[in-house]
């Protein structure tokens, strides 16, 4: 005989007693774990070892929870008990409402102290100076390449890479009136005027595209100004009181943006192995002929995938370049430690950014 609403409202009330029981059952043994490492000097946050509790559990799921939700709430349980010991300080693109204040609560969760800053730079700076303990900053969109901002100030940063994690992002138009009707300044981030320049020129041909240190800012700017509209995402509406005139507007359908997780060495070590790793570079090589081809050769040699090839000037007046490498592997691996080994015997510059989990 099938349940009626109020029996399974008594049934699901139960079980979500139970829930609250063994949550606190856990936060319980998160404390304990945290007074022993604060006893050993060892860091709160563990990036490989979240990284392999939610894959164990998505790989146990029997269902019908999806395995995107599983992450998403695991990561929130694990962000509340680590706050117990110590909330993490974590910098980014503010002000609040941006897609790296959203990223960093895809990978942190929402137990941190925010850490808003009014550029990338500041980002690095607030991290390395230790005002907050992580940065979160986009490196890479599937759309428009490179945030090339980023790359450069990993070149002489203090900071390594820890994490990274990838957004699916999606633009829209918002203003004070819910109308396309009378706009004539579209203010946003390079990247997001970039990103929805098709729809741009299709819908409001004549507004004025303003460039913008951050997608929230130009949401803030159009708050005051009824004649203008910003491109941003709906956290920004929220925080702003703004009408969403139009929605999705991004040209490519499926855009994401990626985002590095950094911190000082002394902040964390490189994480472990995780199972699904990847070690990030930045090298130049002498300026001869088949240079690039040599550089090439240890990791085909050792069976070594690289997922990500970027080159940005050296600025040195000399076309010299700096090449960005991803690679998927961990140190700890016999094959990828001897890649690494011949390949920095080639190089004139060479510099691991970071050894991480692979994000989701």
């Amino acid at each position: 005989m099938a349940k009626t609403l109020s029996e399974l409202r008594i049934a699901i009330d139960t079980v979500d007693r139970e829930l609250l029981q063994l949550l606190n059952r856990r936060a319980g043994l998160a404390n304990e774990v945290g007074e022993l490492k604060r006893g050993e000097g060892s860091p709160v946050f563990r990036p490989e070892r979240e990284a392999q509790v939610i894959n164990g559990l998505q790989a146990a799921n029997p269902g019908p929870l999806k395995g995107e939700n599983i992450a998403h709430i695991w990561r929130e349980v694990m962000s509340a008990c680590r706050a117990l010991e110590a909330p993490q300080r974590v910098a980014y693109l503010g002000p609040h409402g941006t897609f790296s204040e959203q990223a960093a609560l895809q990978f942190f969760g929402s137990s941190i102290e925010h850490v808003p800053c009014s550029s990338i730079d500041e980002v690095f700076r607030a991290t390395s100076g230790g005002s907050a303990q992580f940065g979160v900053v986009p490196v890479e969109n599937n759309t428009e390449g490179v945030v090339t901002r980023s790359l450069d100030l990993f070149l002489n940063t203090p900071l390594h890479i820890v994490g990274e994690t990838s957004l699916l992002v999606r633009h829209h138009l918002m203003r004070t009136t819910n109308s396309l009707e009378g706009i004539e300044v579209v203010v946003a981030h390079p990247q997001a005027l970039a990103q929805c320049q098709a729809w741009l020129n299709t819908h409001l041909p004549n507004a004025e595209r303003r460039a913008v240190s951050s997608n929230a800012e130009g949401a803030r700017l159009a708050a005051g100004h009824p004649n203008w509209a910003g491109i941003a995402g709906e956290r920004a509406a929220a925080e702003f009181g703004l009408h969403i005139a139009a929605h999705a507007i991004q040209d490519d359908a499926f855009n994401r943006t990626r985002f590095a997780v950094v911190c000082l060495p002394q902040t964390l070590q490189a994480p472990e192995a995780s199972g699904r790793d990847c070690v990030s570079l930045i090298v130049s090589v002498p300026n001869k002929p088949g240079a690039v081809h040599d550089i090439l050769v240890p990791l085909k040699q050792h069976g070594v995938s690289m997922t990500r090839f970027e080159s940005r000037p050296a600025r040195s007046g000399q076309w010299e370049y700096y090449f960005y490498i991803d690679l998927e592997g961990h140190p700890a691996q016999p094959q990828m430690a001897a890649a690494l080994q011949d390949l920095r015997s080639l190089c004139a510059f060479y510099k691991v950014l970071g050894t991480y989990p692979l994000g989701e």
